[in-house]
């Protein structure tokens, strides 16, 4: 369990450091349109913070966490800072108007979309070994 609070409190340290990243790199570039770099912070929030806080509450009243746990759980962090680093990035080159062949915006998306199904799969992994414990 105290693990699960440790990786929630480092998720919400990434969850600020975004946020203030987006603010300040806008700000600092002029850079008032939409950009992806808006969405970091609440990936890390949400998908950090708040599912690691869950799984604590889970862990306590009902322990599911096993080898097999910590497995999954590596692939989730893999997919989560997989996904939110791409969306850094394009988030950077959509404020500096960067301009991007279409190999490499496809880049982008593929490795980002790479992030997304690892995030899913995990979920969806964790989901049935907590079913299983229940």
């Amino acid at each position: 369990m105290k693990r699960y609070l440790n990786m929630a409190l480092l998720y919400a340290v990434f969850a600020m450091a975004g946020g203030v990243f987006y603010r300040e790199f806008t700000k600092f570039n002029g850079f008032t349109a939409a950009t992806t770099l808006s969405v970091v912070h609440t990936h890390y929030f949400l998908l950090g913070m708040v599912f690691f806080l869950l799984l604590s509450l889970l862990e306590k009243s009902n322990p599911f966490s096993n080898t097999k746990t910590r497995r999954v759980l590596a692939v989730y962090h893999i997919g989560l800072n997989l996904t939110n680093v791409m969306l850094a990035v394009r988030g950077v080159t959509q404020v500096l108007a960067f301009p991007l062949s279409s190999g490499m915006d496809a880049a982008i998306s593929g490795v980002a979309g790479i992030g997304h199904i690892l995030l899913g799969v995990s979920t969806i992994l964790l989901l049935l070994q907590i079913k299983a414990a229940a």
